[in-house]
């Protein structure tokens, strides 16, 4: 509506509502005549009664929309009594006439309220069940009985919401607020997403009119793209559309029920949909769907669309399940070329790493090319006063992962750790096997959109399309470092999550902390260390009861999610002997971190202090004899260091023996005279 048709409607609404209570004061003024002279002779003879107006418009400016009293009486089906007693309760907030008159017809200067007893008397068409908890008016909580002594004489009062939207004043009922999130249609969706949203449509509008349509369930895909294709399939039909988390549904059923209808009605009357967001409940929250989303949902008699990772059955209602689709790189790629217009420049062949690694909705894609494209204005202006080399299109794709690594960080709170990535391949000292294993896992990583996308690897099946790895070894023989090193040389972010935090001795908890973890990661393609992965994988033993099953099913379900993750997981275990085979053949790498030999501790030893470090008579051989990894190595360094520094002298061989001493007791070992015999 526009707004000179936003201002006509408000106009002929005000006409409405003062005619409408011009009715009231009518029947009031008859009623109080009455009172003083019972004879309708009388009546006519005596002081006149105020007539209702006819001279007021009686049809909206806009045909789709009716008054606001017109529209609430139709939508929950209000008879001529009881749309009187709203107005009667709705003219004591607007009129001080109308307060005097509730007094004057009950006969007290202090009774300047409406009750269900005046309401009977005075209006012709009085119901008795109109009052009824199951009726409209408190059903719909229209109106409110403040004082239930005797349900007659109690005084009425119109609810606040309802008044305010009879005036015409439109707002979300406060006690909503904070529960219920408005939510927009995007400018922009993807092709596939548009499908969805047109299947949506066909079902909601191919039903008959007096039956309510299906509910429609959302599955998989991440809350931004379920939002926007829930959103813009209401705005396809003129509807708007709220969002509710189930974890805010009450479990005390007064407390649910009194959610229920109130979401019920601020649908009606905001002539919108709302979305359930079960996203967060898994296969482990039975008792979640079980005793508050289940009954909630049956209560509900509103257009409903719910969003779930999985399928779930509720009640006896028609419900259509619907897949969320994944964007292919195709559509990526177009909407990158769309959004990057503005910049000018041609960036084909630049694209696919982008499109690879970051799994962007449109909005997040023009949200980032927005932000590029006013740094390179920036930067153009820059060079019209200090004339520089242009912004080229390897700087501009430089820019715009940088700022995708940014906008898509994952946020996993307490269950993962981000790690700054510094390490490079020169700090890295293994076997050249596992050395040219390490750099297969980047060429793989980096050329994900070639092989599945271009050469249509991904037409063969979406198994098995996840990166994924093992590094197994002793500790501190490098997989950490390994994989700081694969994150600098890719330019993604790493997280390590710590499976023994992960895993959890409740059914259910575990795989649900996983799925907040790959969830939360997916957009951005971060790189994923599963560190201890000893403390869910192990033999398969036998099942002897239900948790050795849900074990095993936590397993499977961390594997699946890593075959289908698009960035890349590494799983990092000290005891490969002790994982299943069976689990091992569905991981796309596994490398093995041996024990440094003598050879390989020589080459550590001199890498490891900093060029700016000063060092004094260091003996490479003599220290690559402790027997010792990677790990230990950079310990004892470092600890050397600190001595050094505070005797304000370079590091010298007396420093590192005393490191190596305090790093032996650390790890219960006793130095061996052929490891340090001839140290001087």
């Amino acid at each position: 509506m526009t707004t000179a048709a936003s201002q006509d409607w408000q106009i002929f609404n005000q006409r409405c509502l003062a005619t409408a209570l011009a009715n009231i004061r009518h029947h009031l003024q008859r009623y109080i005549a009455q009172q003083k002279a019972p004879s309708k002779e009388k009546i006519a003879e005596g002081d006149t009664v105020e007539q209702p107006s006819d001279a007021v418009d009686r049809e909206s400016p806009d045909r789709e929309s009716p008054s606001a009293l017109a529209y609430l009486s139709s939508a929950f089906a209000l008879t001529s009594f009881e749309q009187q007693v709203l107005l009667l309760c709705a003219g004591v907030e607007l009129s001080a006439e109308v307060t005097q008159l509730c007094a004057a017809a009950q006969g007290n200067e202090r009774f300047t309220y409406p009750t269900f007893s005046l309401a009977l008397a005075a209006f012709p068409t009085a119901q008795w069940d109109a009052l009824a908890p199951v009726a409209p008016l408190r059903r719909w909580r229209l109106i409110e009985v403040v004082d239930s002594d005797s349900l007659t004489q109690s005084r009425l009062r119109v609810d606040e919401r309802v008044l305010h939207y009879l005036t015409g004043v439109p707002y979300l009922d406060d006690r909503l607020d904070g529960l219920l999130l408005p939510l927009s249609a995007p400018r922009h969706l993807l092709p596939s997403q548009q499908q969805t949203v047109q299947r949506m449509v066909d079902i909601w509008t191919t039903e008959r009119q007096d039956v309510l349509a299906p509910m429609v369930q959302l599955c998989g895909g991440d809350r931004y793209a379920v939002e926007a294709i829930a959103a813009s399939a209401c705005q396809a039909i003129g509807t708007g559309l709220y969002r509710l988390r189930a974890e805010d549904i009450p479990t005390a059923v007064a407390e649910r029920e009194a959610l229920a209808r109130l979401c019920e009605r601020e649908a009606i009357l905001s002539k919108s949909f709302l979305l359930l967001d079960c996203a967060d409940v898994g296969r482990g929250s039975a008792s979640l769907l079980k005793q508050r989303v289940v009954p909630f949902v049956e209560s509900l008699r509103t257009q409903l669309i719910i969003s779930s990772v999985e399928p779930f059955a509720v009640g006896d209602r028609t419900l259509v399940h619907l897949e969320v689709p994944q964007s292919s790189l195709a559509e990526q790629r177009m909407l990158w070329q769309r959004a990057l217009e503005p910049c000018q420049l041609d960036l084909n062949g630049h694209l696919d790493g982008l499109v690879s690694q970051f799994n962007l909705s449109a909005a997040m894609i023009h949200a980032v090319c927005a932000e590029v494209n006013s740094q390179v204005q920036a930067q153009t202006k820059a060079q019209i006063k200090a004339p520089t080399q242009p912004v080229s299109a390897h700087l501009l794709t430089d820019q715009l992962w940088e700022t995708c690594r940014l906008q898509t960080r994952p946020r996993l709170n307490e269950l993962a750790q981000r790690i700054v990535p510094r390490a490079t391949w020169n700090e890295l000292v293994l076997p050249e096997r596992e050395h040219q294993m390490l750099r297969e896992v980047v060429a793989q990583v980096r050329q994900q959109a070639k092989v599945y996308d271009t050469w249509a690897f991904s037409t063969r099946g979406v198994n098995g399309l996840g990166i994924s790895a093992l590094f197994s070894g002793p500790s501190g023989t490098g997989k950490t470092l390994a994989a700081e090193v694969l994150a600098h040389e890719l330019r993604l972010d790493l997280y390590r999550i710590d499976l023994s935090q992960v895993v959890s001795k409740y059914i259910g908890e575990t795989e649900k902390n996983l799925r907040q973890v790959f969830d939360a990661a997916e957009s951005g393609g971060a790189i994923l260390l599963f560190d201890e992965a000893d403390a869910l994988f192990g033999k398969r033993s036998d099942v002897k009861d239900a948790r050795d099953r849900y074990a095993n099913i936590e397993v499977s379900y961390l594997l699946q999610r890593m075959e289908g993750y698009r960035g890349l997981a590494i799983l990092t275990t000290n005891l490969k002997k002790s994982i299943d085979f069976a689990f091992l053949r569905r991981l796309r790498f596994v490398v093995q971190f041996p024990f440094p030999q003598a050879d390989q501790r020589l080459e550590i030893w001199q890498r490891i202090f900093p060029p700016q470090l000063p060092t004094k008579n260091l003996n490479f051989d003599q220290l690559a004899r402790l027997n010792i990894t990677g790990g230990n190595i950079r310990n004892i360094a470092l600890n050397a260091a600190f001595l050094a520094a505070d005797e304000n002298a370079a590091v010298e061989m007396r420093h590192l023996l005393r490191a190596a001493k305090t790093e032996y007791s650390k790890l219960e070992k006793t130095l061996t005279n052929a490891e340090v015999g001839d140290w001087k």
